[in-house]
């Protein structure tokens, strides 16, 4: 899998967990302790993220 490849799934799961919170946060049957994981694996996704991209070659100008 390239770089890229890997990049733009592990963005695609982190905009799913930002939608997951959004609607955990919405429900009202969903626990403070739920939303707190949800958040705690979408900021380690983040992270991974970051790490990627600087590991990623700088785009050339031609």
């Amino acid at each position: 899998m390239s770089l890229q490849t890997h990049l733009a799934e592990l963005e695609r799961k982190h905009r799913q967990l930002e939608e997951a919170i959004a609607q955990a946060i919405a429900s009202p049957s969903s626990s403070d302790l739920g939303v707190a994981e949800l958040k705690r694996k979408k900021l380690l996704l983040k992270d991974e993220i970051e790490r990627v991209r600087l590991t990623m070659p700088a785009p050339t100008l031609h």
